[in-house]
């Protein structure tokens, strides 16, 4: 009968341990996601502002931008995809079917990560061509208003005259 005693009670000692691991567990699982939760709502800020930036970003700059197809992930096969400045991702298919994204949306938040790794080295191009737009407009119209300035002088100076 002692043998029999001292087999229950080391079978009872483990599942009392096994059992504390469990709780263990599960109340740190608890805290986890308690924290996914406060991350998440952190993580839904940003996204409305980071998109809200590229949408200022992009309206002077591009009606949208290119993204390398390479970096999709599997979607089926996507010839074309650009980002559009409302934070929506144009894709079009092989088959010409045509899809929109929302990056905003929460399924698609690593797709998200992907194209803004794509996109944001891609603005360093869009502002020098801008810039280089810009200074080739003041120079144009730096010489031709001098130039036309000058004739206006002069027509004036005629005008005087007679």
């Amino acid at each position: 009968m002692e043998l029999q005693a001292k087999k229950e009670t080391k079978a009872n000692v483990k599942p009392a341990a096994s059992v504390q691991a469990l709780v263990d567990s599960l109340k740190s699982s608890g805290d986890d996601i308690g924290q996914i939760t406060e991350l998440t709502s952190e993580e839904k800020l940003l996204v409305a502002e980071f998109l809200k930036s590229l949408l200022r970003l992009m309206q002077p700059l591009a009606s949208s931008i290119p993204i390398n197809t390479s970096i999709l992930p599997d979607m089926g096969t996507v010839i074309q995809a650009h980002i559009e400045p409302t934070g929506h991702l144009a894709l079009l298919f092989e088959d010409g079917r045509f899809e929109l994204k929302d990056l905003a949306d929460g399924a698609n938040r690593d797709l998200m990560i992907t194209i803004a790794e794509d996109v944001l080295p891609k603005f360093k191009n869009l502002t020098s061509v801008q810039k280089r737009k810009v200074e080739n407009r003041i120079k144009f119209l730096s010489s031709v208003t001098k130039e036309m300035q000058k004739m206006s002088e002069a027509l004036s100076a005629v005008a005087t005259t007679s």
